[in-house]
């Protein structure tokens, strides 16, 4: 799939570029993703810069499941290609639900095209990262969808 090719070899200098963006600590995250890894990633990336809590979906369908149990989260970051409900659909019944439309969404994502960046802008998403991404990349995304300015 791809999603696994973030060259991750030197994380240290993934948290130094990342830095403590934060004020507050108590952010929570939701990351939904088909591939461990670039959970796994993206998790370690978040907590670096700030984040209390990080919790991981493998799908659309798991996202939705771990919504109802995590009481709130902030931001959801979420990709677009994953089995059983993609990211896009994802979104769309996130957007159509009362209790989280007004939760922020990054599309986190190799569908980069400018197309499919505007069909998924238009059905609710906030902010855009594609793949393979920088941490500075992520960090700004970030900090532009909580609207903390830097």
């Amino acid at each position: 799939m791809g999603s696994d090719a973030l060259n991750v070899g030197n994380l240290d200098s993934l948290e130094k570029s990342l830095g403590a963006v934060f004020e507050r600590k108590d952010l929570r995250f939701l990351v939904v993703d088909d591939s461990g890894t670039m959970r796994r990633i993206i998790a370690k990336c978040l907590k670096d810069i700030g984040a209390d809590t990080v919790i991981e979906a493998a799908d659309g369908i798991d996202g939705l499941v771990k919504l109802k149990t995590a009481g709130k989260i902030d931001v959801i970051l979420t990709d677009w290609n994953m089995p059983n409900m993609n990211g896009l659909d994802f979104l769309k019944k996130l957007k159509a639900d009362a209790a989280y439309k007004d939760i922020p969404v990054i599309m986190v994502t190799t569908e980069a095209e400018k197309s499919s960046v505007l069909e998924a802008i238009k059905a609710g998403a906030k902010n855009y990262v594609a793949k393979p991404f920088t941490a500075d990349v992520l960090k700004s995304r970030v900090e532009q969808t909580l609207g903390i300015s830097k």
